[in-house]
Formats: C-alpha cells, structure tokens, sequence
C-alpha cells in the first residue's frame, strides 16, 4: 500500500560530523566579547565628549574624563582576555556635540552594560560581573540626575 521511502532523509543530514560547533562556552565568550565592545565604543565616544567640552570649561568634566578612559582600558582588557589577547579596534568618536547625543550615549551604555552583565552572570565570570555592574551604576547615575532635574 506504502511505497517505501528511497531518499535519505533531511534529519540525517543535518547531524553530519563536519559541521564546526562551539561549546556553551565559547559561544558565551563570543557573546559578552561582543557586548564588551559595543560598550567599549560608546565608553570611547563619552570620553572624547567629556574631553572636548573640559577644554572650554573648567566645571570638573576632566576627572569624568579620565573615569571613563580607566573604565575604556578596563573594558579593552576584559575584551583581550576573552579574545585570546587580541585588542579591540577602537573607533574614532563622531562630532556630534548635543546634548540630547550624550544623554542617548549615556542610555545605550547603560543598556550595553546591562546586557553585558546578564551574559557574564551566566558565563560566571566574576571580574566582567564587576565590571559591568560598576559600569551600568555609573551610566546610571547621569541619567538619574536628569530624571530629577526635570521631575
């Protein structure tokens, strides 16, 4: 009544043992290397900002500052040691000067920090955990400040 089926089957395929897979792992490292990064490049870009307009006052944006170039050189190195010490590329920052920019920069940092931390509590990794709790405290802090200016 039934034909018997003469092709082999799409599932077979799919299980071939050439196919390269990462370990939970490693896919984790992949993963918070990546968020790292991203924050790396926001980090960069509130660096220059903060340097930019400290050089046309004198209202304490230098020590902001130099805050966020030690949290970049942290990052960069949480990001070595996850990419088998390979150093991030670090882009250049843009012009955009706004304020309105900077407060959106400050808001995807925290984001960025905040997805960064979920990734490394599940790798485990307690020094990235540090890191990006201190961060996202950090980018948290302006914002709430302009929650309260406005409120």
């Amino acid at each position: 009544m039934y034909e018997p089926i003469r092709t082999k089957s799409v599932h077979t395929m799919a299980a071939a043992p050439e196919v390269p897979h990462r370990s939970r792992e490693e896919e984790l490292d992949i993963r918070l290397a990546g968020q790292l990064t991203a924050l790396l490049t926001v980090t960069d870009e509130l660096h220059a900002r903060a340097t930019r307009d400290a050089g046309g006052t004198a209202d304490g944006a230098a020590p902001d500052g130099a805050a966020l170039a030690a949290a970049a050189e942290r990052i960069a190195e949480q990001v070595a040691r996850l990419s088998g010490g390979h150093y991030p590329l670090r882009a250049e920052p843009s012009e955009d000067s706004s304020p309105s920019r900077t407060e959106a920069l400050q808001q995807r940092a925290h984001t960025l920090a905040g997805n960064a931390l979920a990734v490394a509590t599940s790798r485990g990794d307690a020094a990235a955990m540090a890191l990006t709790a201190e961060r996202m405290e950090a980018h948290a802090a302006p914002l709430r400040d302009r929650d309260l200016a406005t409120a």
